[in-house]
Order: C-alpha cells, then structure tokens, then sequence
C-alpha cells in the first residue's frame, strides 16, 4: 500500500486527490508547517532529503516531485484510467500539461506569491519578466480551455489535476481576474467529491 506523507498548505494535496478519484487505498501521514516560519517541519526531511511535499512511500521506493508521483500512481492502476492511450493526440497533449504545471506555470504563479509580500516599485526587471510569463502562460490555458473542457481533451485526467493545484494559487493572489474559462474549470474541478475529500485533510 502506497503510503502518502502529506504537508498541509501544499502541492500534495494532488496526491491525494488523484488516490480518491481511482479509489486506490493508502495510508496517510501529514505533516505539519512550522506556524513561525510556514517551513516543513524536520519529520518530513527524515522521509526525503528534499523535505518537500509531495512524497510517497511504496515499498522499497521512495518518491518526490508532484508529476512524477501522479505517472507512478497512475502506473498501478490496473483500470489504466486518467490517461490517454499512448501515442493518441490527447496523451501527447496529457503529458505537455502534466509537465506544464509545474515546468512552465509554477515559476511565475509562486514568484508573483513571494513578490506581492514585499513593496516593489515595480519596474524591476523581475517584474517585467513575471508580467511577461503571466500574461503568456494564461491566455495559452484560457485559450485550451476555450476550445476543449479538459486540459487532454474531452476526458479529465491526472493532467487536471496537476494543473488545478496551481491554478487555485494563481486564482488565490489575483492572476486569474478576466479569465473566465479558466475560473469556470477551476470551479468545476473543485466540485468533484474526490477532490472534496483530500481537500478536506488541509
């Protein structure tokens, strides 16, 4: 059984999402943040170097980062569901928003987070090239989701879930003000019991 160390306030609440939405049993540990510094706490350094949630335990293996967590997951499911088949249009554009998430989306969602907790004038170079990358990567997502209700097609996958985890902090500071589309899914994505359910352990 696969065994989930969760950090509350964090990315790994994916983790749990996509385990209630297969209905794959597993056991839970959570982890708390340090209420002075907001920091993961040691318990979750002596699972993984890295200390960062989330990281899963499953035998003998022990693994971190949000995307390659999702395709383990997803690996053990004997169903072989919210994936594409391979080598179909849907599962290369599965795998481009499985990646985008955190390869493309995280960097500038998390910089304007840290930016907008200090006074910046604003015309600093960091600034120009956050607006830039925001500006791009949400009229590329309000766009897919203008054309097509999931981000692989007609089908929810382990892409959407990847990608709403990002979004509820990108809707959180602000940055998804006039995207209607993208607002709209991440309304209909919160609605799903399954994310209700891991949403529910913080």
């Amino acid at each position: 059984m696969i065994t989930v160390h969760h950090l509350n306030k964090s990315r790994s609440k994916r983790v749990l999402w996509l385990l209630e939405e297969l209905q794959m049993p597993y056991k839970l540990v959570t982890h708390q943040r340090d209420a002075a510094t907001h920091l993961a706490p040691a318990s979750l350094k002596a699972v993984h170097p890295l200390a960062k949630a989330p990281i899963i335990v499953d035998g003998g293996l022990t693994l971190c980062e949000s995307g390659a967590v999702v395709e383990y997951i997803l690996n053990q499911d004997k169903q072989q569901r919210l994936r594409p088949e391979m080598d179909c249009t849907e599962y290369y554009q599965y795998l481009e928003w499985l990646h985008f998430a955190e390869g493309s989306l995280a960097l500038p969602v998390v910089a304007s987070l840290m930016m907008q907790m200090e006074t910046r004038a604003g015309d600093q170079a960091m600034d120009s090239y956050i607006g830039k990358e925001i500006a791009l990567d949400f009229s590329y997502i309000e766009e897919t989701l203008t054309k097509q209700p999931y981000f692989a097609g007609k089908q929810f996958s382990g892409a959407d879930i990847m990608m709403t985890i990002i979004l509820e902090i990108a809707a959180s500071i602000g940055l998804l003000t006039g995207k209607e589309k993208t607002l709209n899914y991440l309304e209909t994505m919160q609605q799903r019991p399954a994310y209700q359910k891991a949403a529910s352990f913080g």
